[in-house]
């Protein structure tokens, strides 16, 4: 996700630094996704997860914030 936004940012038009955050932002969910199949596989505790999760939720609405303030 930060890759996305970091190439995203040398975008010279705003329409196509916004389609990079909006990759991120999937990538972002892919990734909450991937949180909970470690936490099935037992591979992560459920404690990790519920705090990896909460930042997953609060980066999740800081991006169209992102979005909407270019």
């Amino acid at each position: 996700m930060p890759n996305n936004i970091a190439e995203g940012s040398a975008s010279i038009h705003a329409a196509e630094f916004k389609q990079f955050l909006n990759i991120a932002r999937r990538s972002l969910f892919e990734s909450a996704s991937m949180l909970l199949v470690f936490e099935s596989m037992a591979i992560v505790s459920a404690e990790e997860i519920t705090s990896l999760l909460s930042g997953c939720d609060q980066l999740s609405r800081m991006i169209p914030n992102l979005i909407k303030s270019r």
